[in-house]
């Protein structure tokens, strides 16, 4: 694989996820342009759920907690690949990823910035160390789904918006 991390370009889809095109990441955001994303959802073998805290210097989304991985593959890279590279990049996690589905969502954030994607949600199981890149997270917790729930459902502002989405997509809301 290659590790690199500059990961400025997005690509760009229709509604049936078609590409069409190709953006840079912060042009696609400015202008909420349909891209393609990604989120990964790691357990390990207890059924805890890797949790990330986003780095405080990301352009969107700072300082809240969200699903283990989630990023954009790169224009002429396949999404499973780019998923198990972007998994090692930020928390230095090697694993087997299986595809789970995908969904559409939009939201505009109170900042000039929106999401507009089509997230591919990917799970894996690992049970080894985690060494997350402090450039990319802050922090990252395994949590019994139990308390995920009540986490979620007190304080649902410390989370990504899409980080509901990939649970219901994982877990069908039934942690």
């Amino acid at each position: 694989m290659n590790f690199s991390t500059m990961r400025d370009e997005v690509i760009l889809v229709d509604q049936h996820d078609r590409v069409t095109g190709k953006a840079s990441k912060k042009e696609a955001h400015k202008k909420g342009l349909l891209h393609r994303a990604f989120s990964v959802w790691i357990t390990n073998s207890q059924g805890e759920i890797l949790l990330q805290q986003r780095a405080q210097d990301k352009y969107h989304s700072p300082g809240l907690w969200s699903n283990s991985c989630c990023s954009h593959p790169q224009p002429g890279e396949e999404t499973l690949e780019s998923a198990k590279q972007r998994l090692f990049e930020e928390m230095r996690i090697d694993s087997h990823l299986d595809y789970a589905g995908k969904f559409y969502y939009k939201v505009q954030f109170e900042t000039d910035l929106a999401e507009h994607e089509i997230d591919h949600v990917f799970t894996g199981v690992y049970d080894g160390p985690v060494d997350p890149n402090p450039n990319e997270v802050a922090d990252f917790k395994w949590v019994r789904p139990a308390n995920l729930i009540e986490e979620l459902e007190a304080n649902p502002q410390q989370f990504t918006f899409w980080f509901p989405k990939v649970m219901k997509m994982v877990t069908g809301d039934r942690l």
